[in-house]
């Protein structure tokens, strides 16, 4: 019989207890994508609404002298914190849903980054358009007023071509903000959206007077599209952010191709001793400084780097190496309570080693063994004359059975 107690809702647990969370192992790529679709939408749909609400109180509360109706720097300074602060805690937010993109120039900017899959890229660009549609059309809906306050439009002074590059620039400095912050992952990588919403807020109060500073094409496009009316220079607000996205993406490829972190080695450590990885040749040379011994590779002659230096020298590892004077690794003695490093130039070497012995005498593992050749030291040890302790151990295990352990 089932208990009574399963038929009532529990608070403590998701969906009163009645729907179970699903099993990550079990969900397939399509539903992680959908998930994250929902993410992008309500992401977008609720920083645009309330970046356009902030921006319709602005102008509402402004004269109608100065572009985009703005009369002052005050008028500006709430605009631009209308939309810098509404992206910040909606991509902190929805930031492990779907990324919190929130706009298209982004989404390319991160697929041409390496950092998002094309076919996710493609499905969010949709749902980001009709999110921003919808704000746009819930605030025409919800308050007094003209949809046209909210729309980017240039300034009667500047031209298309100025606007054109004006959006390009302010575009790239957020795209690359965002790769920096957000997509390269670092200590301080949760913090990511407070780097982007003050980025946006500062190109917002760089650019807002004279383009409306869109940075993003749903942005323009939702309250064109609510209005009915598209200027004739609207698309500058589609090729400027889409430029400014692959110029931000063009760069990041540059610094990451010649590892920007060595550099400026330590810049990320927040103070302390933090250095980059270096190539796994460097580390190899680092951790088996006897593979150095001769100098016979043309790739270690041409090579020369302090990693390398103490490989070179036997003071890269973190033991004290004793060595034969001919040269010989056979009879190498470390003194360390590290174990041996497992990469796979050591294992190649240590195989390369053992089939050049004749003899066929095994390598002194006295200080560093690996798990397998302890055990196999504690079978022969028994079988081919084990140790007085051994033997004693074994004797009294034994002791009233009448077996003669001498």
């Amino acid at each position: 019989m089932h208990d009574m107690a399963s038929y009532f809702p529990e608070v403590s647990k998701p969906g009163l207890g009645f729907a179970e969370p699903r099993d990550p192992r079990l969900q397939p790529a399509w539903r992680n994508t959908l998930v994250a679709s929902t993410g992008e939408f309500v992401g977008t749909f609720m920083f645009l609404l309330i970046a356009f609400l902030g921006h319709s109180v602005a102008v509402e509360r402004a004269g109608d002298s100065g572009p985009n109706d703005t009369a002052s720097s005050q008028t500006l300074v709430y605009i631009s914190l209308s939309y810098g602060f509404s992206l910040l805690i909606n991509a902190w937010t929805m930031f492990r849903v779907s990324g919190g993109l929130f706009n298209p120039a982004v989404t390319l900017g991160l697929v041409l980054a390496g950092k998002l899959e094309v076919i996710r890229g493609v499905v969010f660009l949709p749902v980001q358009v009709v999110a921003a549609m919808s704000a746009a059309g819930i605030v025409k809906a919800m308050i007094p007023g003209d949809i046209r306050q909210v729309q980017t439009t240039l300034a009667a002074e500047v031209s298309i071509a100025q606007g054109l590059f004006l959006e390009t620039f302010l575009t790239s400095l957020l795209v690359f903000t965002i790769l920096m912050l957000a997509a390269e992952k670092w200590r301080a990588t949760f913090m990511a959206p407070i780097g982007i919403g003050i980025a946006l807020f500062i190109a917002e109060l760089a650019g807002a007077a004279y383009t409306g500073a869109s940075l993003n094409p749903v942005r323009s496009l939702g309250p064109c599209v609510a209005a009915g009316e598209f200027p004739g220079y609207f698309w500058i607000y589609v090729a400027g952010p889409m430029l400014g996205a692959v110029l931000a993406g063009g760069y990041y490829w540059f610094v990451r191709f010649f590892n920007y972190y060595q550099a400026n080695p330590g810049a990320a450590s927040g103070g302390g001793t933090w250095t980059p990885p270096e190539s796994p040749v460097l580390q190899m040379a680092a951790q088996s400084p006897q593979m150095w011994s001769s100098a016979e590779s043309p790739l270690v002659q041409k090579m020369s780097s302090p990693a390398v230096e103490k490989g070179r020298n036997g003071s890269a590892s973190r033991g004290r190496h004793s060595r034969d004077q001919s040269g010989s690794d056979k009879n190498v003695r470390v003194n360390s309570s590290h174990r041996w490093s497992e990469d796979e130039g050591f294992r190649r070497w240590k195989e390369t080693q053992s089939r050049d012995e004749e003899d066929g005498s095994r390598r002194d593992y006295r200080s560093r063994h690996t798990r397998y050749d302890r055990a196999r030291q504690y079978d022969e040890g028994y079988g081919l004359g084990a140790p007085a302790s051994g033997k004693r151990r074994a004797s009294q295990d034994v002791q009233g059975l009448g077996v003669d352990m001498a």
